[in-house]
């Protein structure tokens, strides 16, 4: 259990017939329980919300409140994870995208699960986060951070090299790193393990490597992870949590490491990693 919020920041995906009923019952049920409930200016101008009592429009949207509520996709939920890392505001998400691997509720389970919310009714899972150090600045990611040859470019050429110690140069379509949230995304794709959440340490997995020998790797929690663009030629892309970051250029190395206790994501009270993993993907069979 956690302290009853006095304050609830929403965020949304784009697709607005979906979620703006989800809205209106957010806004009804804090009303109710005397939760002031902030939406920030994007969120009101693309819902067309406007101020009432217990409602305030146009907060800005990393704006100090007590529990973030994203109504989406992983998408939304991962911008909300993001945008709330390192300030201890925990993120409530409803599930209005397709897997929903990091959602709280369902949205058959809406109102219930907003009323335990409200109430504090809900576990907290302490995330952390890739921590990548770019010619453009510090990004950072939840579930994944990952390297991509141009679509028009050749092949990849990418070492790596984990604590100092080179590991190997791979020819391939691009490489990805993942935090135990988010190897079940972009890393489970390309054969990499699926990790528990809470096991310490962050995966290294190839996508279409050019060779027999490339093995996925779990990096030790506190080891600095090196990538270098090898090409004399061709950048390659860089992403965080599939979005567009920036370009590595050639013979240019970014530094990754993991940084704990980051992101804070509310799960149903009893909830695990375990019954998350088989609900969403299935039991697995052999």
């Amino acid at each position: 259990m956690n302290d009853t919020p006095r304050s609830v920041t929403v965020f949304t995906h784009q697709r607005t017939a979906q979620t703006a009923p989800a809205l209106e019952t957010v806004i009804r049920l804090a009303r109710e329980a005397g939760v002031e409930v902030r939406i920030p200016a994007p969120e009101a101008e693309k819902h067309e919300v406007d101020p009432r009592e217990g409602v305030t429009v146009g907060s800005p949207p990393g704006e100090a409140t007590d529990l973030a509520i994203a109504l989406g996709g992983d998408g939304t939920i991962l911008a909300a994870l993001r945008r709330y890392a390192g300030t201890g505001t925990p993120v409530f998400a409803v599930n209005y995208g397709a897997i929903g691997f990091l959602a709280t509720v369902e949205p058959d389970e809406l109102e219930d699960g907003i009323r335990h919310a409200l109430a504090g009714g809900f576990d907290v899972m302490h995330l952390p986060v890739l921590v990548a150090d770019t010619a453009q600045g510090e990004q950072i990611a939840i579930n994944d951070l990952s390297f991509h040859r141009r679509q028009d470019g050749r092949v990849a050429e990418l070492a790596y090299s984990a604590d100092g110690h080179g590991l190997g140069e791979v020819r391939c379509d691009g490489l990805v790193v993942a935090t135990a949230a988010g190897s079940t995304g972009y890393n489970l794709a390309n054969g990499g393990p699926v990790l528990a959440w809470g096991v310490e340490g962050y995966v290294v997995s190839f996508i279409a490597p050019h060779t027999l020998t490339a093995r996925a790797l779990v990096v030790a929690p506190d080891d600095v992870l090196e990538v270098t663009n090898r090409s004399r030629y061709e950048e390659v892309d860089l992403t965080t949590d599939g979005r567009a970051t920036c370009a590595v250029a050639p013979e240019a190395s970014v530094a990754i490491r993991l940084r704990r206790d980051s992101a804070l994501l509310a799960q149903p009270l009893g909830a695990t990693f375990y019954t998350r993993l088989r609900d969403k993907f299935g039991r697995l069979s052999f």
